[in-house]
């Protein structure tokens, strides 16, 4: 989540995460939360509806049906102008920060991290899997992680099959720049070049810490692991 937030939302802080919704103009409409979930492509209405029934009549449930509206449009429609007040007051609730963990693991980290796993990868190979699908999403389009997964399998053996795993990532890397590339909000490759592929570069396959990198110019450093952090991730 530290590395993701990094990248995401340039800090490592990543429960300040909850509350961000902005139009970053990707054509995907309003990108909130932890990983970005976006009017345009479902997963935002299906996360509002999912905090519905946690907690029903909250200050989000209104919007609903406004989302239903612009799903898979760059629209805001009936949205503006106070989702973005409301969404920024639902991020102190509890209940909305349960949804968006819940919503994260179930459409991105549960599916990424357990594909890692089946592919014979290590945790960095478990990271960079995870942060292509919180870019790209999962599915089958063209530039989805599924479509990236695919085409790095077209170049480079995975681990399970006996390929060599810095070969194997090393492939997908390339393939997840020229997804990012034909988009023009995500052509700044910085989160694959001096991250993911630093600690490739560096043999760094564990992820031991410390970790030092820089995102956008940025220096970071993870040093510890904050029990707190692994318990609610």
């Amino acid at each position: 989540m530290q590395l993701v937030s990094s990248a995401e939302n340039s800090t490592l802080d990543w429960r300040d995460n909850y509350k961000f919704i902005k139009d970053i103009g990707d054509g995907r409409g309003y990108t909130g939360g932890l990983i970005g979930f976006t009017s345009g492509t479902h997963d935002m209405l299906v996360l509002v509806e999912y905090y519905s029934e946690l907690k029903p009549n909250n200050v989000l449930t209104k919007y609903i049906e406004p989302l239903r509206e612009v799903d898979g449009t760059p629209s805001h429609g009936r949205l503006d102008p106070y989702f973005v007040g409301d969404w920024q007051q639902a991020a102190n609730d509890p209940f909305f920060q349960q949804a968006q963990n819940d919503k994260r693991d179930e459409l991105y980290f549960n599916p990424s991290v357990n594909q890692a796993l089946t592919d014979g990868l290590s945790l960095l190979g478990q990271f960079i899997y995870y942060d292509a699908a919180v870019m790209h999403g999962i599915g089958d389009a063209p530039r989805s992680f599924n479509h990236i997964r695919r085409e790095s399998m077209e170049r480079a053996k995975l681990p399970v099959d006996g390929g060599d795993e810095t070969n194997y990532l090393d492939s997908f890397l390339d393939q997840r720049r020229v997804a990012m590339k034909a988009e023009p909000a995500h052509e700044d490759t910085s989160r694959v070049d001096t991250i993911q592929r630093s600690f490739l570069r560096a043999g760094n396959l564990s992820l031991s810490l410390p970790l030092g990198f820089q995102v956008y110019n940025t220096p970071y450093e993870i040093s510890y692991i904050d029990p707190a952090i692994c318990k609610q991730s």
